[in-house]
């Protein structure tokens, strides 16, 4: 008999969904689940980024060695470059976080993160030290450990550099501290109130060789860990190549690999060890002296396990539910493992007694103070003694449905309840207070080191199996049938009753004429009825036609005109916009995020926009944009008057290109599109005949490697860069036309830039380029690869690897004066 279980997720959901609330395990998985109830050991991988972390690694530890396996992240990602959509700063951040999850989900491990906000590339720890605040984020490092408790702690990068980003060669500095400050009561003295000091036995580096960097040795205490796993059915190599090809936001889709596969481990500090990175660890229950019954409890469980029967298993997992009821909590050690183990010995029983259970609500959208429709529902698929209860439906409690289930028959119970009026708004709880560059501001302390929000709301069904009484708690969520995905989950989105929508999070004004933008209004209720207010910054008007909105149906729209106006002494500064409903102010705009391979997103934010007037002259007026792996480039060109046509293959191939005045291709191009190959010739030929050709920037990697070539001569893509916005830029050709036509470009157009100067500067340039500045990061060499400007018949090839693709959308008005300038090159005689 084929029988296939219910695994209810353990992780936390609330703006996300961090797997269905139902997975289907099978008996092999169950046999996994209670060796992992045996061991009593934990380890902590620490690194900077999401996907810095060794997923094989991972893997085994999680799934052979059955430890409990963390992967401590320093940051979510918010610098990172994007392969697969538009989204910069903080929603890159949150992607990559869920990224991160579905990594965890395969791999096993668990995630967490510190509140250090990756401001992007840093070439050395000092940099990175003197924007996040070194020892705030030190102090996150040692909240996570003792609360992790890690029997051991590996890093991924070494203290000496060879890691090469700053922010790799911090997270390892970090680390180091934190193994000693962790055990030291005088350090960071306030966590103790809700945790207690922990002491590592000892910290590794996991050396690697990649990259072209080889740091491992003979030398080194060696793990494989490419073992085959019969129980899961693959090898952990192979397990890696799924975990790992979840980070697609950075293109790491990975090849499976099988057989050997050898880690290495340096000491850095601790316990000293000749074999085993575990070596001297007892990781089985007989570690405590209160807790060696339960070695024998569990072993004799898995001896027993019959999976065509798992049922039989109940009265077994009992006994140690109720043994584990038993530890003293005095022991802060035995207490950290009694909870942890409680926990999975309910995973087991749920699973053995074929136990599902899920509420979710009427509909994804509700409002604090609202009426939510409920379904809740359960079966036990096993023959065995469940008994439901009671239902507590936002904890009022429904005990008329209480009933002895009866085996494989589908239960559904609906009720209505009204969601606390106190309720606060879903957003993601990192991104809830404005932020400096350098770390999230979290107020609440104990939110620190979470991957993400617990429920806003959920549903706790109260059941007994054989004597045992469990109270088994569902975040509610909204399920739907896709025509395409089938059922599908979203998370439950606790709102104001109205949410405000700016088009462009920027707007750039180049004139004193004034722009008629269009803000939208939509109800999260019915009978939605209030009046917009906008605010201006100096030298600013805003007018509308009429402020009130009259919104009869949730989910329905208002669209409003505003018309925004400069004077010649305006200030840049923020539109702010907001509503009044019912005498109550509400400000939030919501912004939603979807990809196949995470749960729905959203990150409620101020309903405002920056103004910014340019000084700014514009020659041409056509444009054509060859998309690249998303950016906002183009939208921005449209704000400043200029008719830009998205150039599909299609009209590549067809159209004649000579009606444009300039074609742009988004970052990343030629490393996404293998069709611009095709059209290498055809382009060059628009150029011959007087056409500007202006590519950003673009990668030469094993992961995002140029698949044709560029220009008309030849160069190289590099990984320079200039990660300071600050640095000082020469004009080594000021007379070039790049820098006066049609605005002449000075110093002060490069101030305020965001993150960076710019990467993947040009090197090895042919001498039929000329290049126009100069630029360095502290104690590096000036590079001239910024920015390459050839002549090719009548017109002009453009490769730059300044950062227009975030300059633009963040309204840096000098950003926008030279890339009309590099659009608007002449044409050559």
């Amino acid at each position: 008999m084929k029988r296939f279980l219910l695994l209810f997720s353990l992780y936390f959901f609330s703006h996300t969904i961090s797997a269905q609330t139902s997975l289907q395990l099978n008996s092999a998985d169950i046999l996994q689940s209670l060796k992992k109830l045996n061991t009593v050991g934990s380890v902590l991988y620490i690194a900077a980024h999401p996907d810095d972390e060794n997923t094989r690694l991972l893997a085994y530890l999680a799934k052979q060695k059955n430890l409990r396996t963390g992967y401590l992240s320093l940051t979510r990602g918010d610098g990172g470059q994007n392969l697969i959509g538009k989204e910069q700063g903080e929603a890159m951040g949150l992607v990559r976080t869920q990224e991160l999850l579905a990594a965890r989900r395969i791999d096993g491990a668990e995630q967490f993160f510190t509140r250090a906000n990756d401001f992007g590339f840093s070439k050395n720890p000092e940099e990175t030290f003197s924007i996040w605040n070194k020892d705030s984020i030190l102090a996150d490092v040692v909240l996570a450990i003792r609360r992790f408790k890690p029997d051991v702690i590996m890093c991924r990068f070494p203290t000496t550099g060879e890691g090469g980003h700053g922010h790799h060669t911090a997270s390892a500095i970090l680390a180091l501290e934190a193994f000693d400050a962790a055990a030291d009561p005088k350090r960071f003295p306030e966590q103790l109130a809700y945790t207690q000091v922990w002491q590592a036995k000892r910290i590794f580096w996991n050396t690697f060789n990649f990259g072209g960097v080889n740091t491992t040795s003979p030398d080194q205490m060696k793990l494989d860990v490419g073992v085959f796993n019969p129980l899961l059915g693959k090898s952990y190599g192979e397990i890696a190549a799924e975990s790992r090809s979840m980070h697609k936001s950075q293109g790491f889709g990975s090849a499976k690999s099988r057989g050997e596969a050898i880690e290495f481990f340096k000491l850095l500090k601790g316990d000293p060890a000749k074999e085993d990175v575990f070596e001297g660890i007892n990781q089985s229950w007989t570690r405590f002296a209160s807790t060696t019954g339960l070695d024998k409890l569990t072993t004799d469980c898995i001896k027993k396990y019959d999976p065509q029967a798992p049922e039989k298993s109940i009265p077994d997992l009992i006994a140690i539910y109720k043994q584990l009821q038993q530890l003293d909590d005095s022991d802060a050690s035995i207490s950290y493992w009694k909870k942890l183990k409680l926990k999975e010995t309910e995973t087991l029983l749920l699973n053995c007694a074929g136990l599902w259970m899920e509420a979710y609500a009427g509909d994804y959208i509700t409002v604090p103070g609202n009426d939510i429709s409920i379904t809740s529902q359960i079966i036990a698929k096993n023959k065995c003694d469940v008994k439901l209860n009671k239902i507590s439906f936002l904890n009022q409690a429904d005990t008329s449905i209480a009933k002895a289930l009866e085996t494989d028959k589908f239960y559904t119970f609906s009720n209505k309840q009204q969601l606390p009026a106190t309720t606060p708004f879903s957003t993601p709880y990192w991104l809830i207070e404005k932020h400096p560059v350098s770390i999230y501001t979290v107020n609440n302390r104990q939110l620190i080191g979470k991957p993400e929000n617990d429920a806003a709301a959920s549903v706790t069904f109260d059941i007994t199996i054989n004597d045992l009484n469990l109270k088994i708690e569902r975040g509610l969520v909204y399920k739907y049938t896709d025509p395409v995905k089938g059922e599908t989950y979203r998370p439950l989105e606790v709102l104001p009753p109205a949410t405000i929508n700016i088009p462009d999070k920027v707007l750039v004004f180049n004139s004193n004429e004034p722009k008629t933008i269009l803000i939208t209004v939509k109800a999260n209720k019915a009978n939605v009825t209030g009046d917009l207010q906008i605010t201006v910054p100096e030298g600013w008007t805003a007018h509308t036609h009429n402020d009130r909105f009259v919104l009869a149906a949730k989910k329905e729209e208002a669209t409003i005109e505003v018309t925004i106006n400069p004077n010649k002494n305006s200030v840049d500064g923020n539109l702010q916009v907001s509503v009044v409903i019912d005498g109550v102010t509400y400000t939030k705009s919501i912004r939603r995020i979807e990809y196949d391979h995470i749960p729905y997103q959203f990150i409620l934010s101020d309903a405002e926009a920056k103004l910014v007037n340019v000084n700014l002259k514009t020659t041409g007026t056509t444009i054509g944009y060859i998309p690249g792996a998303g950016d906002d480039v183009a939208a921005c060109l449209k704000q400043i008057g200029y008719n830009v046509t998205i150039l599909t293959d299609e009209m590549l191939a067809k159209d004649n290109l000579s009606k444009y005045s300039s074609i742009i291709t988004g970052v990343r191009a030629y490393n996404t599109n293998e069709r611009l190959q095709i059209y290498y010739t055809k382009l060059m030929d628009y150029v011959k005949n007087g056409g500007n050709l202006v590519v950003q920037y673009n990668t030469n990697t094993s992961l995002g490697p140029v698949g044709s070539k560029i220009g008309p001569y030849p160069f190289t893509v590099s990984k320079d860069r200039v990660t300071d916005e600050n640095a000082a830029v020469t004009f080594t050709n000021p007379k070039h036309a790049a820098l006066n036509f049609p605005n002449i470009i000075t110093q002060k157009d490069f101030e305020n830039w965001i993150q960076e100067r710019g990467i993947y500067f040009a090197t090895d340039i042919d001498k039929s380029y000329e290049t126009v500045f100069a630029m360095n990061d502290p104690k590096e060499k000036p590079a001239d690869g910024s920015l390459i400007i050839g002549k090719y018949g009548k017109g002009n090839f453009v490769y730059t690897g300044l950062d227009f693709f975030r300059e633009l959308p963040a309204g840096v008005p000098g950003a926008y004066r030279l890339f009309v300038n590099l659009i608007s090159l002449p044409t050559n005689k």
